[in-house]
């Protein structure tokens, strides 16, 4: 294959300038960059992969000199890198050389294709280079394909390929792969031995609906399949639900969409495809004499291989099987109860790295604040109070409660234990290894500064929550007038400090309401149980569910009212149904009609409303107000001609009225009704600011959240990071130390060290989830396995009454809110204050983990709607359209109707 050209300039495509793969055998590896040569080697060795050819290093270093690039490079001596790259995209590729790589792109058929980098030490046995350079898919077309290669070419001079090599100053060369692209019906990646523990004979397969570049960038959910290389059988198979994919969404861009419900819950490979993927991987491996990392695809039943590259990471193997951060007794270890239960509801599920330090943070330098304010005069061991299992956060319960004991309210260790206590753990033999906090003088001097302490708590409550209330909402007003990518790195720190002082008050503000409304409840179901009997639960559930002030509830109202404000606007009611989520506000704001309704609807709700999110403590998520899909999905449920409003749902539900709890109470002698009024009145003001100063804490955490990623966005701006997807592999205390001082980013954040916390965070993924309670140590070599047949659930039942329905999984709130249809039962693995507004038109609710005390089950009993917890496995067990019986007495779950 050769251009004509009759100018001393002719580039010859057959020679050291383009190199059709597979075929083309004379070219050197090292100008092919590593990504070609391997291609081509799988090519040639009959492997199935995609035709290609390669824009050799050569063919780019006669680019920068008929452009006259090299010589301004070369002055540039390793800087000026965003002029570059600029100059590079901005000069049109001279004649002869655009004619030799459209000719080759002819000779492939001009179709669809991938365009991707390939540098001279790419995916090396050294260094893979992963995601350091450009890939551009789907794209087609003369100027399209020259485009694309342009932008291969200035890839080389980012910031985070120059971070990523040894010496940031020395360039090199890059290659540019043009191949076939493959419309995948699913991808994903395999590594002939597995990647996080080394284990033999364990080929490790992810896989994916759609394109690959969605599960490399962590935004889709994947199966998992581990096939043993002795005998190729299916050794391990893990079929998640899977509501979005990455797929072409217009010629020459690529996005996320949703997934075909019908295939959410089916398996991305089947079993026979997984064997078949893992002998042709064997073919691989044998084929260069070690372990590799394999990138696939498949297409109308065929793979096709994309990639292969040596496993450059040495596996590791988690040992420990403690959640203490600090070495204990053999005693204390082997004894010590820990729970994951409803911690504040803001440590619920796993969590990624980033937040796991941000625990972390909160444990040495919040926590301590937090004793001492509901009258510790002892705060302990800072390092026992909490612990850290397989990405989750754990409660040492016995180490809190004999903490607690201090005080003479908690003296009883019993109250606290059996509060964070699942079914899963037998309390009968327990005890505290801790022992009880010592009496004498110690004990009289804790039980009277404790006593001090919370005659001033009940005297000062209302007023600090007043004030904890008003300054959440001064501080949200000036975050919002503050622009933080203009601040210096000192500035942004002084921001930072601010935030950090502000979320230490908070959450230490907070505390004594959530102890003392845990305290007071106590007390209540004591006084029922003893005083009233049967009545008297349900008296106490009636109280314990009364959330007239409850600000979950209240945001379900609120998120109403701004439904049926925009039902009123028939312009804001269009844009909002039928513009795609990510454009909403933009479309807003260019209307007359949605700017009016921004204004006066949207920016107050958000100012109230607007920094709630799931797993508040996790800094990952975004919140309502910095990614508002979650809200737009509610009011389009919310307008539909068949939606209920919360208040009306919650009026049917009501069984218990205010008149029946007087009538309960009436039946007391005078002197016990006095009592147990006033315990009454003292647990629900309690409850009250309770809710209105997790407001105020939610809000202090939003704040820190956002200086995180503004560090996150200039990391990736100085190529530390590739995507902003990556700032969950940070490290809070890095980002501390990188604010306070002034070293560059790469020398604080290690790409050796981001790379082993993402490998370390896939690792937990593919974990089944961790008890919510256990003694001593877990081993996951003694997990549970899901039930057989899978056709019914036993576990606990908490919000009573049955309801026959259709299941809704849903996986990723803010994608699926708007497929929840009424009366359906929601199936989740759990959820907390943001998943409310579901609640007002659930049939029920059945999640993964939970307990009588879990959001869940709260919100359920309020709704008055069936409610099954802590099933473990009914997200893998059920499937989207089953029809299912949720049994809230009984605790059960049963499929009647796949």
């Amino acid at each position: 294959m050769t251009v004509q050209n009759d100018s001393p300039a002719a580039v010859d495509p057959g020679g050291d300038h383009i190199v059709v793969l597979g075929r083309d055998s004379r070219a050197r590896t090292e100008h092919l960059g590593g990504k070609a040569a391997r291609l081509g080697e799988m090519l040639a060795a009959g492997l199935p992969v995609p035709p290609a050819f390669c824009l050799t290093t050569e063919l780019f270093r006669r680019f920068l000199d008929d452009t006259g690039l090299a010589k301004e490079i070369e002055e540039a001596a390793g800087t000026g890198f965003a002029a570059i790259r600029k100059e590079i995209t901005a000069r049109p590729v001279p004649e002869p050389l655009a004619r030799a790589i459209l000719g080759a792109y002819e000779e492939l058929g001009r179709p669809r294709v991938a365009v991707r980098s390939s540098a001279s030490k790419e995916d090396s046995a050294a260094q893979s280079f992963a995601g350091q350079h450009d890939t551009l898919l789907d794209v087609q077309g003369d100027d399209a394909v020259l485009d694309a290669v342009k932008e291969c070419w200035a890839s080389l001079w980012s910031d985070r390929a120059a971070v990523y090599r040894d010496d940031p100053a020395s360039v090199g060369s890059i290659a540019v792969v043009v191949q076939e692209m493959v419309h995948a019906d699913a991808s994903g990646v395999l590594f002939t031995v597995d990647p996080m523990n080394g284990r033999p004979h364990r080929m490790v397969i992810e896989s994916c609906w759609g394109l690959g570049e969605g599960l490399v960038s962590g935004k889709v959910t994947s199966d998992l399949f581990v096939v043993d290389d002795r005998d190729f059988t299916l050794a391990e198979n893990r079929v998640r639900y899977k509501v979005t994919k990455c797929a072409a969404v217009e010629p020459g861009r690529t996005g996320m969409v949703k997934v075909d419900p019908e295939l959410r819950n089916a398996p991305s490979l089947t079993h026979d495809q997984a064997i078949e993927l893992a002998r042709l991987a064997d073919r691989v491996r044998e084929s260069y004499g070690a372990e590799q990392d394999i990138e696939w695809v498949l297409r109308d039943g065929t793979f096709y291989l994309l990639q292969t590259r040596p496993i450059t990471t040495r596996p590791s193997t988690e040992t420990h099987h403690s959640p203490y951060i600090t070495k204990v007794s053999d005693k204390v270890r082997t004894r010590t109860l820990w729970s994951r239960m409803d911690i504040g509801e803001i440590f619920v599920g796993r969590m990624s790295p980033l937040g796991i330090s941000f625990a972390q943070y909160y444990q040495q330098n919040i926590h301590g604040g937090c004793a001492k304010a509901i009258g510790m005069r002892d705060h302990g061991d800072m390092d026992l109070h909490m612990g850290y299992l397989q990405g989750h956060v754990y409660l040492n319960v016995s180490y809190t409660s004999y903490m607690l004991s201090q005080a003479p309210a908690t003296k009883d260790q019993s109250v606290f234990t059996e509060r964070f206590a699942s079914e899963e753990v037998d309390l009968g033999e327990y005890r505290n290894p801790f022992g009880q906090w010592p009496g004498g003088v110690n004990g009289f001097l804790s039980a009277t500064h404790w006593l001090r302490d919370t005659v001033v708590e009940m005297a000062t409550m209302k007023k600090r929550a007043k004030k904890m209330a008003s300054s959440r909402l001064a501080e949200f007003d000036r975050a919002k007038r503050i622009d933080l990518k203009t601040l210096g790195r000192r500035e942004l720190n002084g921001e930072f400090q601010r935030y950090l002082r502000y979320c230490y008050a908070m959450n230490v503000g907070y505390m004594p309401y959530y102890i003392n409304a845990f305290g007071f409840y106590d007390v209540l179901s004591e006084l029922c149980g003893k005083w009233l009997g049967d009545e008297g639960t349900n008296l106490q559930n009636h109280i314990k569910t009364d959330m007239s002030n409850l600000r979950t509830v209240e945001s379900a109202r609120d998120m109403w009212d701004l439904a049926q404000a925009a039902k009123k606007d028939p312009e804001v009611l269009r844009i909002i149904r039928e513009t795609p989520l990510g454009d909403i506000t933009a479309a807003l704001q260019a209307s007359s009609a949605g700017r009016s309704y921004l204004s006066r609807h949207l920016d107050p709700f958000m100012r109230v409303n607007g920094t709630r999110g799931r797993q508040e403590m996790e800094l990952t998520h975004p919140r309502w107000i910095d990614d508002p899909s979650y809200v737009f999905q509610m009011i389009r449920r919310y307008v539909a001609d068949d939606a209920v409003s919360p208040d009306a749902t919650l009026q049917q539900s009501r069984g218990f009225t205010e008149q029946d709890s007087a009538a309960v109470l009436r039946k007391l002698p005078g002197s016990r009704r006095a009592v147990l009024k006033k315990v009454i009145g003292l647990y629900s003001k309690c409850s009250e600011l309770r809710e209105i100063t997790r407001m105020a804490m939610i809000t202090s955490v939003w704040l820190v959240r956002n200086v995180v990623y503004e560090v996150g966005r200039r990391l990736v701006e100085e190529g530390v990071l590739r995507d902003l997807d990556e700032v969950a592999y940070l490290d809070f205390e890095d980002v501390r130390t990188y604010l306070a001082g002034d070293a560059p980013a790469p020398q604080v954040f290690s790409r050796a060290k981001l790379d082993e916390r993402r490998r370390t965070y896939e690792y937990h993924n593919r974990l089944p989830e961790p008890p919510l309670t256990f003694m001593g140590e877990y081993d996951i070599t003694r997990a549970l396995q899901p039930v057989a047949g899978g056709t019914r659930l036993e576990a606990l039942g908490a919000s009573p009454g049955q309801v026959v329905g259709r299941a809704r999984i849903i996986e990723d709130l803010a994608w699926q809110a708007d497929e929840f249809q009424p009366g359906e039962v929601l199936i989740a693995r759990y959820t907390d204050a943001s998943w409310t507004p579901l609640f007002a038109i659930a049939g029920g609710v059945v999640t993964d983990i939970g307990s009588m005390l879990s959001h869940s089950s709260i919100v359920s009993r309020e709704f008055g709607i069936p409610s099954v917890v802590n099933t473990k496995h009914a997200t893998q067990k059920i499937n989207t359209g089953d029809m299912i019986k949720v049994d809230g007495d009984a605790g059960t779950v049963e499929v009647v109707e796949g």
